[in-house]
């Protein structure tokens, strides 16, 4: 099955509203110029939430090819929860994705793959493709074997939601800002091992249509070797979705990897 590329680019806590308008329309403008085709590749951007209004209208407005989401959203619909994002306020803004589950979450917010499970079911249920963001760490990659923790990560959210739409996020924690990425064997390896625990819960063709994302220190120097790869079927890109000619040239990865 044929699953179409998906380019993300969380920009995690930088950009102010007006920065955020002159990055998509930026990016709008680089990606239309592009000599090298990527219509069938999905673009999609994360700002910060209080960007995602600003966003949605220049997106409307100017008809523009590329979706847009939350960093992160509330267990709950609703109610005092301070300081908390409702999915059904990101659906309002027309919003396609939600991340849940990062391992910037995880690490420096305490959530467990339980509050991942309870937030992928809220994306869900407010109509959100939730991005499912699962890793390890250097440590746990030797303690338990490769790729152990991020299938285990995964299974928690599976077995709490109903088959559905949603995208998975495979992150080494241990490249995610350091400059050194995972292999595209190592990469391969590990999205191929998610994609056989959504084929034991959901079944092979829910496995076969899902899109898993390698998302660890990518750049336009080293996507091509990862989509490559049979079950690599796109990025989460952190710092480099902040520089528009960087994040234009990974969306174009076809041209450096001849598909």
């Amino acid at each position: 099955m044929t699953r179409s590329p998906l380019i993300a680019g969380n920009w995690k806590m930088n950009l102010d509203h007006l920065q955020a308008i002159a990055t998509v329309q930026k990016l709008a403008w680089t990606l239309k110029d592009a000599r090298h085709d990527h219509d069938d590749v999905e673009v999609a951007v994360f700002p910060p939430f209080t960007d995602l209004r600003s966003v949605q209208t220049l997106v409307s407005a100017d008809k523009l090819r590329i979706r847009f989401g939350g960093q992160d959203l509330s267990r709950h619909s609703s109610g005092a929860h301070t300081g908390e994002v409702s999915g059904a306020f990101l659906a309002a803004l027309d919003a396609t994705y939600v991340i849940v589950g990062h391992s910037e979450r995880r690490t420096e917010h305490g959530e467990t793959d339980e509050i991942v499970a309870e937030k992928t079911a809220a994306a869900l249920r407010h109509g959100l493709v939730p991005v499912v963001c699962v890793g390890e760490t250097a440590e746990d990659r030797e303690s338990r074997g490769a790729g152990k923790v991020p299938v285990d990560q995964l299974e928690v959210v599976l077995r709490a939601v109903p088959a559905a739409e949603i995208v998975v996020a495979y992150e080494p924690v241990w490249a995610i800002g350091s400059g050194q990425a995972a292999t595209p064997e190592q990469a391969q390896d590990d999205c191929a091992a998610l994609r056989r625990a959504i084929a034991t819960a959901w079944g092979d063709d829910i496995a076969a249509s899902t899109r898993v994302l390698y998302g660890g220190s990518v750049k336009s120097g080293n996507i091509a070797g990862f989509m490559r790869e049979p079950d690599i079927d796109g990025a989460l890109v952190g710092g480099a979705s902040l520089d528009v000619a960087e994040f234009a040239a990974i969306c174009r990865f076809r041209q450096h990897v001849g598909l």
